[in-house]
């Protein structure tokens, strides 16, 4: 007698080697219904933003390929999974469904009334680590506690020894026939994600190749280049030697599992030192540590983690500024044209490539929240829409350690200076350089402040203050001492 399907639900886990939930129903050795379902924005779940959509088209692209070539078909589906993963179950016979966990608040509710449904039906639901290192409720403290500060979850993490090896990719896939009597399925141009008019995608384009192929290659070519000077160079914007697989983590194209044990590779091969791999580690440590906070913190997107901050008196706009108001200096700050070079290039990074380095991601949110004055809240949305690796519990917990509202925050008075940031961490303005071409040919004395140039510096380089590079629209030394003073208001609380 012939096995029933096995349903295999694809979420954000767009691969094939190291899948769980794949593996587990590839075992079971029935044939397989692999699904998409396309519901964000149900039931308190968050819509992707547009950089994230671009992603998700061609990831999504590219496992559909990958699957069929191994003998499976990637089947769209949009709406309620709840309705439709048992109308499914139930038109094609299937027994049991797998899929990989999710961490946030509604996910976790969806996903919990499909496995009641299924189970009122006889079908056997079964979920899987597929994204973390850890569970969420794995590392605590010697009480039992979730851990509220990274260092000791990250000990504690480690205390808990290697991760175990990521299964291998299956080399034949048995794929089931679509059951005539399911739900209709879509077609992934039905769903509009890519940009059409304008195109804005060109340079997320230049920068990524989405899918798993993409996410290993990029982490071979980490592995090579940049681990081995991870660990000196990691902050300097210039320097190429980030992972840039982010994005690929978000999409669960690649395992933070199959990252460690390469990467544990490499430096038995000699190719980095134990500084540089256990910084790196370090990286995927506050992933987990942020994933374990949304898991305990659902609204972490949306609600301070420190309730002192409700209290925050965040103002419309400085009366200083050269913004008009409130709305004009997050125009400024989006559109990287408040002068300050180092927010502005990374501002237009993003807006570029989909992705900002990670120091100038810290510059240029603290600008947001301490310079600027404006709710944390307005930086995380346009960073969720414009991120390629736009993360429920990284985007939402890196914001909040910035604002000082966070687990483990930085003291809202450690507020940074552009300047001195920009000085430190781009000492040769190579960085600026590549994202503010009017500033190219800029002496590099003046590069991080261009309105402390002469005026014969600024007209050798071709640059017009006010008009081909705007003044800062806020003065460091009076912003600071705003900031300072609104902190002082909640410090008591």
């Amino acid at each position: 007698m012939s096995l029933s399907p096995s349903i295999v639900w694809f979420r954000d886990d767009l691969r094939i080697a190291g899948q769980p939930a794949l593996h587990a129903a590839v075992l079971r050795g029935a044939p397989l219904l692999c699904v998409y379902i396309r519901h964000d924005g149900l039931a308190g779940t968050r819509a992707l933003g547009g950089a994230s959509r671009w992603w998700l088209h061609h990831s999504l692209s590219a496992l559909a390929g990958a699957m069929s070539r191994i003998g499976a078909e990637l089947h769209l589906l949009a709406g309620d999974p709840r309705e439709l993963l048992p109308a499914l179950a139930a038109a094609s016979g299937a027994s049991h469904v797998f899929w990989t966990r999710r961490y946030g608040g509604a996910e976790i509710a969806i996903d919990s009334s499909v496995k009641q449904q299924l189970a009122a039906q006889g079908v056997e639901a079964s979920s899987f680590n597929g994204q973390l290192l850890r569970e969420p409720w794995e590392v605590k403290s010697k009480a039992g506690e979730p851990l509220k500060v990274f260092t000791p979850y990250w000990r504690a993490s480690l205390a808990l020894g290697e991760p175990a090896p990521p299964a291998t990719a299956p080399q034949k896939l048995a794929g089931a026939s679509w059951p005539a009597r399911a739900p209709a399925r879509a077609q992934l141009t039905d769903w509009a994600f890519l940009p059409q008019k304008p195109d804005w995608a060109a340079g997320l384009r230049e920068t990524f190749t989405p899918g798993e192929a993409g996410a290993r290659q990029r982490l071979a070519h980490f592995i090579d280049h940049g681990l081995p000077r991870y660990g000196q160079e990691r902050d300097f914007a210039g320097e190429n030697v980030t992972s840039l697989l982010a994005p690929h983590l978000r999409f669960g194209e690649i395992s933070p599992q199959q990252i460690w044990h390469a990467v544990r590779h490499g430096e038995a091969a000699g190719r980095a030192d134990s500084r540089s791999v256990a910084k790196f580690f370090s990286e995927l440590g506050w992933r987990e540590f942020s994933s374990m906070l949304l898991f305990n913190n659902p609204q972490l997107a949306r609600k301070n983690f420190n309730p002192r901050f409700d209290a925050f008196p965040w103002e419309q706009a400085d009366p200083t500024s050269r913004a008009a108001s409130r709305a004009a200096s997050l125009a400024a700050w989006r559109q990287g044209r408040t002068g300050y070079p180092m927010v502005d290039a990374g501002m237009r990074e993003l807006w570029r490539t989909g992705y900002m380095h990670n120091r100038v991601r810290m510059i240029a949110a603290s600008f947001l929240i301490k310079h600027l004055m404006i709710d944390w809240r307005e930086g995380e949305e346009w960073f969720w829409d414009t991120l390629c690796d736009a993360d429920p519990a990284n985007n939402a917990a890196s914001w909040q350690w910035v604002a000082g509202s966070g687990a483990d925050a930085a003291p809202y008075f450690r507020i940074f200076n552009p300047v001195l940031q920009g000085a430190k961490f781009d000492p040769d303005g190579r960085y600026v350089r590549r994202w503010i071409p009017e500033l190219a040919k800029l002496d590099t004395k003046f590069i991080h402040a261009p309105w402390q140039a002469p005026q014969a510096e600024l007209a050798k380089a071709g640059i017009r203050l006010g008009e081909t590079y705007p003044r800062p629209i806020v003065e460091h030394a009076a912003a600071r001492e705003r900031a300072l003073a609104a902190f002082a208001t909640i410090r008591a609380q």
